[in-house]
Parts: C-alpha cells; structure tokens; sequence
C-alpha cells in the first residue's frame, strides 16, 4: 500500500472484482452441484463486500481537490479529509506522492503544555488527528513542506493511528548552518545559504528572519567537513566564552564577518551549525493516545523536539529518521531532541531508526517528579510543577500509583494510591490518597507517578554526531537496548535520576545492555552527565549507604573503542552487571577526560565485573571504588582495582 497512490489501490480492488465475475462465470458452464454453486456464490459475495469497504474506506486527498507540487496551502483538503476519515471504521487516507506545502492559514490552534518545551499560548497544528480511531495516513513517500513555527503532526485523545511513509522539512530551517572561510585573530567570515536562511544584520548581532519569525543566533556547534562528526571538544564552546560580544557585518550576500577575538577558532573549512530561535513546538506531538505507530519518516527539521510523546501508551517507532537532508547538503537536522517520551506507559518500541545532527539528545524517556510544597491534611498535599518547560499537566488520576521521594536520599519512603488531583495553575496543583501520607514526607520531598512509567526497547538504530548524549533512560519499567551503534559527541547512554534539577523523574529497575556498538567518536565531548561512554548518573544531594537508587543493570556482549578512559561510570546502583565485553583501544582522537578510570563505582552495591576482553593498549586497564567496599564487587584480577575512602 505504502508506494501505491490512491486512485491506484481503488483501480485495483475494482480488477479484483472483475476477475472474480470471470472466474465464477467460468465455472458456471462446468457441471456442478447447486450447493457447490451456492458455495461460490457465498464466497464471492463475501469478497466483493471486503474490496467494496476497503473502497468505501480508503480515502486519496486528491478527492478532494488538492493537486500535489502545487504549492497550494494544503491545510484545509487534510482537515476535511481527516473528518471523513473519522467517519470510517478503518479509514486510510492516501497521499499520492509530491510535494505538499502547509501554511499558517486554516491551521488550528490548540493550548497544549507539553513537556520539555517553551509555554506559548497556542500551537500552529496544521495536521490535527483528535479524538480519532483507527486511520492510517499514508503519505506514500512525500514531502511535507511546512512554512513557519509549527506542529506537523499531531495526536490527541486518539487509538490506532498510523503515519507512514513522509519526509518533514521546511524550506526554512529554525536552525541555520554556516561553512568557515576564513579565521584570523580577530574575526571569522563565514558562508550562508541566504536562500535557505534569510538573515538581517541588526545592532550588530547577526538575526535569521523566516516566515513569521526572527530570532537571534545564540550559539554554534562545530562539525568536521568530511566526517560530519561534531569536532572533538567542543562541546557547547567550540567559540570560546564571551563570543556572544561579536560584532557582525555583511561583506557580500551570503558571507558575514564576525568580529570578536575569539578565545577558541573553529577550522577553516568545517561547519557551523548556528543555533538561535525557541522550542516551541514538535515536529510531531502524541497526546493522551494509545496504539500509535510511525513508520518510514525522515524528520529532517523542527521547531522544536522531534516526536513528543506525553502521556500515552503502547506507542511504535520503525525507520523514523531524525537526521539532516543531504539533498540540500546539511549538516543540521532538528532543532532540539529526536524522540522524546515524557510520563507514558505500556510499551514504547524503537526499531530501525537513526539519528544524526541534532542539537539535543536522540531519545530521552522520562517521568515528571513533582515538589510537594504544603502538607494540607494527613491525606492531601499541594505540588508544583519545577522545571518551567515541563508544566499544566494533568498528573494523576484516581487510582494512580505515587512514590513519595524523601529528597535529598532521593529515596522512595511508601507508595500511595490517589484518590482526587485537581489543578490549581499551570504550576500548581491539589492531590488526594486514599490512605494517609507517611508522617515523614514534608514539604520540600517530592512525588512520583510510578503508573504513567513504560517498557522500552530500543533495537538495530543508528546514533550518530548529535549534541550532547545518545540515550538517556529513566523508567523503572523493562527495558532492552540491543544492537545498535553508537557515534555519541557525548556520553552513549546516560541512566540519571533527578527531583532536583529538571525534575525528570525515574529510577531504573531492570536495564539490558546487549550487543551494542560503541564506536571511538562515543565522548569526544563532555556535556552535563558526561561520566563516561556508559553514564548512570542519578542526581543524589545526600546519598544513603546500603540505599542504592538504580537496580538491575545488565550491560553485555557489547563492543568498545575507546580512545580515553572511562568507559563505564556508575553510582549508586545495585544488581549491576558488566560482563563479556569487548573493550579495543582506538588512537584515533588524544585522551583528555578527567576520569582516568575505566570503570568508576560509587556508592554501589552487588556488582560484577567478569569476563571482558581488553584488546589493544586499553587505558587503565582499572576500577576506582569511591563509597563501594571491595566485598560488593566482583571482578577479574586482570583489573586493577583502587578503593577511594
């Protein structure tokens, strides 16, 4: 179905029925019973109904009027399409392949608080499936061509909804990319596509203008022009500090002089990609729905995350490609994460997917810990939402399960069930038990929704350059993150832990590691949490002994090169398994992380560290124990091993 266009499919089911009348009109002139007779008149019926209803529920957007590669605003063909969509018991709506362009006007606009993004009051929606089941659009391989700050997709309140098949651009990109072509002491020219990123030159400062839209560049990320990796140790400085003071001019369209004496000078040559604009909106946002599977997209832009997924359950990922448009030679892709999965539960599945020039993490799963800030009655508690991207939800419901976290342990004291959650603000909000609060929870802990916590798997994906970190996870559910490779600037998998900081809540307690790439570009830079290629990293102010945060994790059969030391960082985890790895030396890039450990443990509990292969000149060749007596560990003698009071 996917590369057939509609007109296609129904001209097919329409020779299905010929030949089917032919057939039984053959066989009418050869001598048979009349029940066999019957028998072929019942069956024939039966598929003539079936190809009729796959008719009746398959839908082409050229029905109603829109002609790709036209130009033409195609909000108002989908939304009449979508609503005749809803009308069908398993709608599929076809898009012949083209081009289709999406344009502010007829979009509607929606209030939405979503997670790990900026609060507007309303998000540009110009695909919206609401309140909608069973619909497969089918984009049958074509450009989506979105124009302004917008939400390509989006799904609310819905179950069984399929996209498939679609590539997401902007003929103005939210991010901009520059090639250097010059550098001296005091200044940088630099080459932009001025076409594909219109710019102004105002006060001094150099200012991207889109279609609707003009914002200030604020940062830069360097990446080699024949690797495309992000250059090692950059990080988020590759111009130095204080370079926001820059003086910008215009030699000619497309080359800028920046003037400032930079404290780091970027390569001639290579690239920068030139951040600047908000997160305000995703490129698609999945919202209180169930059964959700996308397939066959290549996000190659956003205004914001990639795919935000909120409160949803049981949700499908297959070939979705967050990576830049080589057709149009970047080196950018989205302006912000890849896949992003905030307070949701059942089964998150990850397959074939890839990732590459993103300016945040590629996958980040997640819950939202809240701050308890009164203590209303022995039963009731008033909460708020910290981080100031991540607010307005509804939290709970009756019968969610909460942990209460003593907060500075970061430790789960009780569980409780809820009875009643009422909002107050955006910020603040009201929540009922059914049983009393544990008499030591006092203001200033914090609450975790333990039902809102899925199972992932994440399989056979590609995590190439991208800002910061590959994986992060926080999720006490099962989760299995098995042959992939890893290009990471920074850490490969970080497992945190946090109701302190951004309030991303979730302790793990079952985490397979297994047959997993690690390439040498893996920590080339060091971003927040950045420990190690492996980093489990919880946010603990004051950790208790014999108290461990994270459980149960296995990490096997992978293959290493690093080319710096540490490879694995864990603290306070217990049941941690690292066992039958392959662990090579690479020389391709100079140490220079702060770790000179290959393995640090701390404050951890249970652990075994066997049967690894260090191949080559491994640096270290070590364990450091920090807060971890040697009796919790077992390792192979091949290890060094030194304990840190």
């Amino acid at each position: 179905m996917s590369d057939t266009t509609g007109d296609a499919i129904i001209s097919h089911s329409r020779e299905h029925k010929n030949i089917l009348l032919s057939v039984l009109l053959s066989r009418r002139q050869t001598t048979q019973s009349a029940d066999e007779m019957m028998k072929q008149f019942l069956i024939l019926a039966l598929i003539l109904f079936c190809a009729n209803c796959f008719c009746q529920d398959t839908i082409s957007i050229t029905q109603f009027g829109y002609q790709p590669g036209s130009r033409e605003n195609a909000v108002p063909f989908v939304a009449k399409a979508i609503e005749l969509c809803k009308t069908k018991a398993h709608a599929v709506l076809l898009f012949p392949k083209g081009r289709y362009d999406f344009w502010p006007q007829y979009c509607a606009e929606k209030q939405y608080y979503e997670s790990n993004t900026d609060v507007i009051p309303y998000r540009t929606c110009p695909i919206l499936i609401e309140q909608a089941n069973n619909i497969t659009i089918d984009c049958g391989g074509s450009d989506f061509i979105f124009h302004g700050r917008m939400q390509p997709f989006t799904v609310d309140g819905s179950n069984n909804i399929r996209i498939e098949n679609v590539n997401i651009d902007w003929d103005i990109p939210m991010t901009a990319q520059a090639q250097i072509l010059h550098v001296t002491s005091g200044y940088i020219d630099l080459q932009i596509n001025a076409y594909e990123s219109p710019y102004v030159i105002e006060n001094n400062k150099l200012v991207f203008v889109g279609e609707g839209w003009k914002s200030q560049f604020w940062d830069a990320m360097e990446f080699d022009k024949d690797s495309k990796l992000i250059v090692p140790q950059t990080e988020d400085n590759c111009l130095g500090s204080g370079f926001g003071s820059y003086k910008a001019t215009e030699i000619e369209k497309g080359i800028v002089r920046l003037t400032y004496p930079f404290k780091r000078k970027p390569a001639v040559g290579n690239y920068l990609v030139l951040r600047h604009s908000a997160r305000d909106h995703a490129g698609t946002f999945i919202q209180n729905s169930k059964n959700v599977t996308i397939e066959n997209m290549n996000m190659y832009q956003t205004a914001g995350l990639g795919i935000l997924s909120q409160y949803s359950e049981n949700l499908t990922f297959r070939n979705v490609n967050c990576v830049p448009n080589k057709a149009k030679h970047r080196v950018l892709s989205g302006h912000d994460d890849g896949l992003h999965f905030s307070n949701c539960k059942g089964k998150i599945d990850i397959d074939s997917c890839s990732f590459a020039g993103l300016m945040d993490d590629p996958i980040n799963v997640h819950g939202t810990s809240v701050l308890i800030t009164e203590k209303m009655s022995s039963n009731a508690l008033k909460c708020k939402f910290v981080h100031p991207q991540s607010i307005g939800f509804t939290w709970a419901e009756a019968n969610d399960a909460v942990g209460f976290i003593e907060n500075e342990s970061m430790s789960t004291v009780a569980m409780g069930k809820v009875a009643s959650f009422k909002k107050l603000s955006p910020e603040e909000f009201e929540i009922t038990f059914i049983n009393n609060i544990p008499a030591d929870i006092i203001a200033g802990d914090a609450l975790e929704n333990l039902t809102w916590t899925p199972d992932v798997s994440i399989r056979n994906s590609y995590f190439g350059s991208n800002r910061a970190r590959g994986i992060l996870m926080s999720t006490p559910g099962e989760v299995l993150i098995e042959h992939n490779t890893f290009e990471s600037s920074g850490s490969a998998i970080l497992i945190p832990g946090d109701a302190n900081g951004w309030y991303e809540s979730g302790a793990v307690k079952n985490v397979t590691i297994r047959n997993n790439i690690f390439n040498d570009a893996c920590l080339t830079s060091i971003y927040q949490f950045c420990e190690a290629i492996i980093s489990i990293d919880p946010e603990i102010p004051k950790p208790q002994a014999g108290k461990p945060f994270h459980r149960n994790i296995t990490i096997v059969q992978n293959t290493f090169h690093p080319f710096d030391y540490p490879v694995l960082y864990a603290k306070s985890t217990e049941g941690l398994i690292f066992s039958n790895n392959i662990i090579q030396r690479s020389t391709k890039y100079a140490p220079f992380h702060y770790r000179k450990y290959m393995i640090t443990l701390e404050g951890c509990k249970a652990v075994q560290v066997t049967g690894n292969q260090l191949v080559g000149d491994v640096l270290g060749k070590n364990m450091l124990l920090e807060g971890t007596p040697d009796k919790e560990v077992k390792s192979d003698k091949s290890l060094q091993v030194v304990v840190s009071e």
